[in-house]
């Protein structure tokens, strides 16, 4: 009689948490919002998150310092063969499109796969000459919760994000991107 007992009790305890977790998270999914997409008016204005970076030469350099031309954030590493694979394709829009285009190409530098120096001679070796910027703390990936690479954001020139893409891009495909910033 008293296994029957505690049996019914336990059943009850748990679904009564079953229940409440169940609405909780019906309660609290509703008001996450990742993207941080706010409705004003007709229109929605995803603010692109800041983040800072360094140059080739040790200086900060902000996401927010190139608003007011649309930018290109690409997230890469060398050891990542999806990255290898489409960063000449970056590398020639970059060329073309720098006029009118900011490009940062944000190496994920951890110190121990990706170093400065590392990094440096890889692009160097490559013939590379896009704009490089080294996430040394995590400050960028972290902005845009990086959990797999290459990932490219696409940003306008008011400062709102219009595009992401999670993998390898062709040159055609990164260009029809480029393309619908600049219209």
């Amino acid at each position: 009689m008293k296994n029957n007992r505690r049996f019914l009790l336990i059943t009850v305890i748990l679904l009564v948490l079953l229940i409440g977790a169940y609405f909780g998270y019906s309660i609290l999914s509703g008001k996450y919002n990742p993207e941080k997409i706010e409705a004003v008016g007709e229109t929605e204005i995803n603010t692109a998150a800041d983040f800072t970076v360094f140059d080739l030469e040790g200086n900060e350099v902000k996401l927010s310092d190139f608003f007011g031309k649309p930018v290109v954030v690409n997230f890469w590493a060398s050891w990542c063969g999806p990255c290898r694979m489409e960063l000449p394709a970056f590398d020639n829009l970059a060329e073309e499109y720098g006029e009118d285009v900011e490009f940062m190409m944000v190496n994920l530098t951890d110190g121990y796969r990706e170093t400065v120096s590392g990094i440096e001679k890889f692009v160097t070796s490559n013939g590379l000459t896009f704009p490089l910027y080294f996430d040394i703390n995590g400050n960028a990936s972290t902005a845009y919760s990086v959990y797999s690479i290459p990932l490219t954001v696409f940003i306008d020139s008011d400062g709102n994000v219009k595009n992401k893409h999670n993998g390898t891009m062709s040159e055609n495909k990164l260009r029809t991107y480029i393309e619908s910033l600049t219209e």
